[in-house]
């Protein structure tokens, strides 16, 4: 407040008179008019605080002169003045006021809050069983300054009149006036300029209360919302052992623990007076702050409980540390003058933000100069009046000071701007009575209407949730009487001899910082982080350290050289801050002290504290991060949750201490901060093993194709006649639709592909190994049974019955797989849990039953096949098939037995590949050991296709060429074929 900071120095020189001079005050603090204002206002301070040491019930006597006390008294002064001569408000009428000192004292403030209460024109307060037509000696109240009397005050001026039940019955109904059996009370409104606690809220208990300052609990959310900006978890919560200190030591608590912020050590401190007891508590307190190890101090008390620990903090060199201040002490200068208090640290605070009202210092002056006018103090009247004979004196001690004791205060309370946000709630007390009477009046912006007197309680309807206006600042008590006020984030910056209160931040449920203005005083081996900048709260931002300690308690002499301004903000954390995808594990009692421990693979740690740091959106690990949110002004940092990004997905709240599993179809890696959809996974037709597979087909297919169409161009040779003719080229057919078959296995699945995937792989294979078992069967008789039965078999298996057999063998596999696909339906089915990163789309076996079902009739013609053709003799001289076969049924056995093991151990998606790999094997082991010989033969010894060799002409001749060995070909063997050395 510009001007403030000289008047002392001004005051000598304007008024010319010695510093000597007393000043006759306490004259002026009553004035006439048509409506009163009572006012309490702490101009002075009693020599021993309390009732402790009182014998007897006599008054308390206030020595000390209180300059703050003047200031607001005089800030009253000028309201009511400004009022008493505007056009506009209260037109026509003039208010008066009659001001006392509390003395700072409960005692004190009963006296005059008594007298305020008392009947007009009289000294007494009379006994009504109605009050509705009682008329008080003034209509409100202004003050008092702080809680502790405003809890004895609000309830006295709400209920003290209020009719008991026993009063009413001493009078009887019919001696009532109409409408008064309900109970009427004349509570006088209340209207305080300093009263902060949130008790002072509840309507049931203080209906008739009103303030111009926010509650406490305002205050306290923004200390919280500090701490958070800054990190600071850990930390100790500190209140003065007074109704003020435990109710902001309580509320703060809640609000702490609901944003995880963890209060080492609770304490109360009491105000320091010469009880040796109070001095021992207090030193129990600074020890256990100083073993909590904590370097935030959040300090809700009063200036003496305040003046009190800072003082002993700096007489045993506690560590500097980070002092949060409450209101009550931020400005005191009972602590601002402490010797040795930049020992300390860094102190910042709350003030609630007013307007400044420039022409105050005159005006002051003014008031002043008259004050120490001989001639002006004689015209005054000095005859006590009818409330001093009841009261005492309104200021005593105002009467005794001198110039050169108000220079002093001056000096030292009113620096640049340290008092116009208290000097601006008195002022705005002034008003909202004056508004309430206006609107209750029925004024127009030129006269007021003449009507009876108003009584308080009228005056009191008309405030609730009124509306106002004080220097052009628009302001509403609200349903609880208190008015939404920003706050200033105060900063103590050093200067000889008191510290400079210097704004470095804003809060108006927002908080917003300019960091490049704080100055933190702090050891240079103080672990720190760079300030946040000016970047929204929570979680750490790119680039920002995260080891972050508690270093333990260090002397404080030195520490000044090694200071860090502007980039070094102190670290007050238990344990060091988690890094990305590590959730705490607590230990101990404190949820701040805590390990850090990994998240497992399939979980994740996010919080919605951090999502406008972390890259959330659609950013891969390794990823840079999205950019801060943004930025308000320059130089300046938000820290508003509602300000924040939101997040798409339905995240939990603010959950560090368990890690968050990932949904069926997502995955995380370790250490993740978020989770990714699962790609499908199936046997993409791109996959190397895949194309080996088709190239294996093309191989298996190829050669196939190859055989048919030569058995074909051969039809009528015996070679192909004695491979079954016909038989022989369905077998082969049949061959090349296994090997087709294997194409409904790549791809991704569905309920078509998984239907006929099994049965038209077998059902094909089937029909080939039915041709098969046929021509084993007629080697079998050939070899083994007597010529006249082998004749008749023999005609039998070469007719046109043997494809009954065929297409028993068919209709049988045929029946196995209806029955697979009714009882055991093959379906698709997406595997969540197989696959780390993928979701696994194949097609699900139920049972290996299943699968036996469709191979029953294949694996029993393979097995007839091998017992008929395993120990048949081959007769010399002739083409010796049973070899073949059972070389192509090894091939078959040996491949499906090998599938199963394989099927078993291989991964869930190579499951198709092993079975394509299982069938196209199977195809080849058939076509290599039975049908290539044969195209061999036809192709490089076609001299050797002759009836004798494959058919056999006559058992004589086959066995002449038995016993003579031949000379035109291979032995009656199906490996390979090489000419007889005597050829």
């Amino acid at each position: 407040m510009p001007g403030l900071a000289v008047l002392g120095l001004l005051l000598a020189a304007l008024l010319g008179l010695g510093t000597g001079t007393s000043l006759c005050l306490s004259r002026q603090l009553r004035m006439q008019g048509d409506y009163m204002l009572g006012g309490l206002f702490p101009l002075g301070s009693a020599e021993e605080a309390g009732l402790r040491h009182r014998t007897r019930p006599s008054g308390i006597v206030c020595t000390r002169f209180s300059s703050h006390g003047l200031f607001l008294v005089m800030a009253v002064k000028m309201a009511v003045e400004e009022i008493n001569n505007s056009s506009t408000l209260l037109p026509g009428l003039h208010l008066g006021y009659d001001l006392f000192d509390t003395c700072s004292e409960p005692m004190a403030t009963m006296k005059p809050s008594l007298m305020f209460l008392a009947e007009a024109g009289n000294s007494s307060i009379a006994a009504y069983c109605n009050y509705t037509q009682y008329q008080p000696r003034v209509l409100a109240v202004i003050g008092p300054h702080s809680s502790e009397l405003a809890l004895i005050t609000g309830k006295f001026f709400s209920f003290f009149l209020m009719p008991q039940v026993g009063l009413l019955l001493l009078c009887p109904p019919w001696a009532l006036p109409e409408g008064a059996l309900t109970p009427r009370v004349s509570r006088s409104p209340q209207v305080s300029y300093g009263a902060t606690m949130d008790r002072l809220s509840n309507r049931d208990t203080f209906p008739s209360f009103f303030r111009t300052v926010p509650s406490d609990r305002v205050q306290l959310e923004a200390v919280v919302k500090l701490l958070q900006k800054f990190e600071w978890n850990w930390v100790a919560a500190l209140g003065s052992d007074d109704e003020y200190g435990r109710e902001g030591l309580s509320i703060f608590s809640g609000l702490a623990n609901a944003q995880n912020i963890c209060i080492a050590h609770e304490g109360l401190v009491p105000p320091l007076g010469a009880d040796t007891l109070q001095l021992g508590k207090v030193l129990d307190v600074l020890h256990q702050v100083n073993q909590s190890n904590v370097q935030v101090v959040v300090l809700f008390a009063s200036s003496q409980a305040a003046h009190a620990l800072l003082r002993y903090s700096i007489y045993h060199s506690l560590s500097p540390k980070v002092w949060v201040a409450s209101e009550a002490w931020l400005t005191s200068d009972l602590v601002m003058t402490l010797p040795g208090i930049a020992q300390v640290g860094t102190v910042l605070g709350f003030l609630q933000r007013g307007v400044q009202l420039p022409e105050f210092s005159q005006y002051v002056e003014m008031h002043l100069a008259l004050a120490s006018d001989p001639a002006f103090c004689a015209s005054l009247d000095d005859k006590p009046d009818l409330e001093e004979h009841v009261v005492g004196p309104r200021c005593p001690q105002c009467d005794h000071i001198t110039l050169r004791n108000l220079s002093t205060g001056l000096l030292q309370n009113l620096s640049a701007g340290q008092l116009h946000h208290q000097i601006f709630a008195t002022y705005a007390a002034v008003y909202s009575v004056a508004q309430a009477l206006h609107n209750t009046l029925q004024c127009s912006p030129t006269s007021c209407p003449a009507r009876e007197p108003v009584r308080p309680w009228q005056l009191l309807e008309n405030m609730y949730n009124m509306s106002f206006r004080a220097r052009g600042l628009a302001l509403q008590f609200d349903s609880k009487g208190n008015v939404d006020m920003e706050y200033d984030l105060k900063m103590w910056v050093w200067q000889k001899p008191t510290p400079r209160l210097h704004t470095v931040g804003t809060f108006n449920g927002s908080l917003w910082l300019q960091p490049s203005q704080m100055h933190w005083h702090m050891p240079g081996n103080q672990v720190s982080m760079k300030h946040p900048g000016p970047h929204h709260s929570g979680a750490p931002g790119p680039g920002r350290s995260r080891e972050r300690g508690v270093s333990g308690s260090q002397g404080a002499r030195g520490w000044s050289q090694t200071l860090h301004p502007h980039t070094q903000v102190p670290a007050s954390r238990c344990s060091r801050q988690c890094e990305e995808g590590q959730v705490r594990r607590v230990k101990g009692f404190h949820s701040c002290c805590y390990d850090c421990v990994d998240c497992k693979a399939g979980n994740y740690r996010q919080s919605l504290g951090e999502l406008p740091w972390r890259g959330l959106h659609g950013s891969e690990p390794g990823e840079s991060p999205e950019s801060p949110g943004s930025v308000a002004g320059p130089g300046w940092g938000a820290c508003d949750p509602s300000t924040s990004p939101q997040h798409p997905l339905p995240y939990p709240p603010t959950d560090d201490f368990v890690c968050t599993p990932c949904g069926q179809d997502q995955w995380s890696p370790e250490r993740s901060t978020r989770c990714f959809p699962r790609r499908p996974r199936f046997l993409a037709w791109g996959e190397p093993t895949v194309l080996l597979l088709l190239l294996l087909l093309s191989l298996v297919l190829g050669l196939t194709l190859a055989a048919l169409g030569l058995f074909v161009c051969h039809w009528d040779s015996p070679l192909v006649q004695a491979s079954g003719g016909p038989r022989a080229c369905f077998g082969l057919a049949c061959l090349g639709l296994v090997c087709l078959s294997v194409l409904l296995f790549p791809g991704r699945p569905g309920p078509a592909s998984c239907l006929a995937q099994q049965p038209l792989a077998h059902l094909p294979l089937t029909g080939c190994l039915s041709t098969l078992f046929l021509k084993a069967a007629e080697t079998f008789v050939e070899s083994e049974l007597p010529p006249n039965w082998a004749t008749w078999l023999h005609g039998c298996l070469r007719g046109p019955w043997a494809w009954l057999v065929v297409l028993l063998a068919i209709l049988t596999e045929a029946v196995l797989c209806a029955w697979y696909l009714v009882a055991f339906t093959p379906e698709v089915m997406t595997d969540w849990r197989v696959l780390p990163t993928e979701a696994l789309v194949h097609c699900h076996m139920r049972s290996w039953v299943s699968l036996g079902l469709v191979h029953i009739t294949n694996a029993s013609l393979a097995f007839l096949c091998f017992l008929g053709t395993f120990l048949v003799q081959s007769q010399p001289g002739r083409y010796n098939h049973a070899r073949g076969l059972t070389f192509a049924m090894l091939a078959y056995f040996i491949t499906w037995v090998s599938f199963v093991p394989l099927l078993t151990n291989v991964q869930v998606v190579y499951q198709p590949a092993v079975q394509m790999g299982a069938i196209l094997l199977c195809a080849l082991g058939i076509l290599a050991a039975f049908h290539l010989p044969k195209c061999y033969l036809l192709l490089w010894w076609p001299r050797l296709n002759t009836p004798e060799f494959f058919l056999g002409a006559g058992p004589g001749d086959a066995r002449d060429r038995g016993r003579s060995g031949s000379r035109e070909g291979p032995q009656g063997n199906e490996g390979p074929l090489t000419p007889h050395p005597h050829t």
